[in-house]
């Protein structure tokens, strides 16, 4: 076969366990991704504006289990590939937009302990920027015939702008200091400030002269930071996914998730009016999330003026270019090449390896649809592990019939857990409501209407 793509083994068995574990791989997305380009499409004209010092926002909305961690992993590697850093990490009860605990900055930590480039993709690439940012530096000097220190000076100074920018361009200065001397003590203390590991202003001082460190109320300055910095070290820009978004739509505390709502409406003002540069975000969440008027976003008066729909994407019409970014459903014939692009990366990408014929693809997706009706394309995380599941079973036993194979296959439709009560509430069996103990802090958790 004179197309034949060779599929190498660590890409190939670290797809197939994450599919078999129902979670998303972290490599090789385009070797099973299908559907879904004009999605695709304007997330890429997003990060394109990032790389042009624009700023850019978007919320993923699509129902549990219909691919929204795929898409998002998948976007953040295109935006590898454009030459943007990138951070991502997934929100929960200790990681949140805002908090009083630590919470934050915690999400702050995870963020940097995720930093990937093109050639970092797995994270822990925070260091490389930096020295990124020194060896550029150099070479500036070097044409210049200046002092390295002078250079840095000069490029740290557009950082003093911003808030918090004086004691960043103190900590990359006392990095340039380590790095001249060959202090790898300030380097790592440098490093480790960036990624928000000091605990208290005291350790910051003694180890590198600053007077601030990273916390629940500042982080997102440091992003904004941040992001300046990496452009200036030779990036395209910086581009943040945040995923579980509807952990904040769980909170049962209303102080608490108005406040992480309102962080929300303040990185969305700061992309939407070009005040932040060469930084995006792409938030990943269920409908729920969004539309709930009771917990969601638009309970949240401000961000439902922002976030609602266009009203013209009427009978079929549809708008790529507003905040919220609506994942359309797979059709049963886009499942049907996801199928068979899973079958070709089991078989290491040669045909002539497959362990299912086409007919057995075809009478997968026909059983699929007897057991669970159209949510097998809807929401394909439980078809995708049953298949693969599947292929494992035949190729382990040769002789095994694949169509009494496929006849006894149990699937069964993903239930959402984030509409499951909370603690301290109970499903009444008579009606769709949640009651439960009304307080003082929580007066909307009495009768909550699915």
């Amino acid at each position: 076969m004179n197309n034949l793509v060779r599929i190498r083994s660590k890409e190939r068995d670290a797809i197939l366990q994450s599919l078999r574990a129902g979670v998303v791989p972290r490599s090789g997305q385009q070797h099973i991704q299908v559907g879904r380009a004009a999605e695709v499409k304007a997330l890429v004209s997003d990060i394109e504006r990032i790389g042009d010092n624009g700023s850019s926002v978007r919320f993923v909305i699509g129902e549990y289990g219909s691919g929204k961690t795929f898409f998002l992993h998948l976007v953040r590697s295109i935006a590898l590939e454009k030459r943007l850093v990138t951070i991502h990490a997934d929100l929960g009860p200790d990681r949140r937009l805002q908090g009083t605990g630590g919470q934050a900055r915690s999400l702050y930590t995870e963020l940097m302990r995720n930093a990937a480039t093109r050639s970092k993709p797995d994270g822990g690439a925070l260091a490389s920027v930096v020295e990124r940012f020194i060896t550029s530096a150099l070479e500036k000097a070097r044409e210049r015939g200046v002092s390295p220190e002078l250079v840095i000076r000069e490029r740290l100074q557009t950082l003093s702008e911003l808030v918090g920018g004086y004691d960043f361009a103190e900590v990359i200065s006392a990095y340039w200091r380590g790095h001249d001397t060959g202090n790898e003590t300030l380097k790592s203390d440098a490093v480790r400030w960036l990624r928000g590991e000091f605990s208290t202003k005291t350790d910051a001082k003694a180890a590198l002269g600053v007077r601030t460190i990273v916390d629940d109320a500042n982080w997102y300055d440091m992003l904004k930071l941040l992001a300046r910095f990496i452009r200036q070290a030779g990036y395209a820009g910086l581009f943040v996914c945040l995923d579980e978004l509807v952990n904040l739509y769980k909170l049962a505390n209303t102080k608490s998730r108005s406040a992480n709502y309102e962080q929300i409406l303040r990185l969305l003002n700061d992309c939407l009016q070009g005040t932040a540069e060469g930084l995006g975000f792409v938030l990943g969440g269920t409908p729920e999330f969004l539309l709930d008027t009771r917990r969601g976003l638009y309970s949240y008066q401000a961000l439902q003026s922002r976030l609602a729909e266009n009203m013209f994407t009427k009978s079929g019409l549809v708008d790529f270019t507003g905040p919220v970014l609506r994942l359309a459903n797979l059709t049963p014939e886009d499942l049907y090449i996801l199928l068979g692009k899973l079958r070709l990366v089991y078989a290491s990408g040669d045909p002539a390896q497959y362990v299912l014929p086409d007919d057995g693809l075809a009478a997968f997706m026909n059983h699929c649809s007897k057991r669970i009706g159209d949510a097998y394309f809807r929401t394909p995380r439980n078809t995708i592990t049953a298949f693969v599941n599947l292929l494992a079973v035949l190729d382990q036993n040769r002789g095994a019939s694949w169509t009494e194979l496929v006849g006894a296959v149990d699937i069964t439709p993903d239930s959402n857990p984030d509409l499951a009560p909370l603690p301290g509430e109970e499903r009444t069996s008579s009606t769709n409501e949640l009651t439960g103990p009304r307080s003082e802090e929580d007066d909307d958790l009495a009768t909550f209407k699915l």
